[in-house]
């Protein structure tokens, strides 16, 4: 189980796929509304004027010295779903996340988002 006060040391922590490959740098965590266990991370991306975060799922990561191990490729990580650096994630948009790592969305039965950020 992943602990909340665990989290908050890992932001700016590299985020690297299975092959150890870098995919970013990780800039903040998603919690499920349900159980408020950690569900997604966002990572920050792209050149330096023009970086945007895309989410990655939290299920199976390894923390080791100075990175965050996902266990989705680079690739796939990359093409995900993402906003602005300075944006925060729309209600209408969750559902897009987790059709592209194929995992089943679950919104609260008032139709209450899956995610917040914590």
């Amino acid at each position: 189980m992943i602990r909340a006060a665990d989290i908050r040391e890992w932001r700016n922590l590299a985020v690297v796929d299975p092959k150890q490959r870098k995919i970013g740098m990780l800039e903040g965590v998603y919690v499920d509304t349900a159980s408020d266990e950690p569900a997604m991370a966002t990572v920050r991306t792209g050149l330096p004027t023009r970086h945007r975060l895309v989410f990655v799922p939290l299920d199976d990561v390894t923390l080791g010295p100075g990175y965050v191990k996902v266990s989705y490729d680079r690739g796939l990580v990359r093409k995900a779903p993402s906003i602005g650096t300075d944006d925060v994630l729309p209600a209408e948009q969750e559902e897009e996340i987790f059709r592209h790592y194929g995992m089943k969305y679950q919104p609260g039965a008032g139709g209450e988002r899956q995610l917040a950020r914590r």
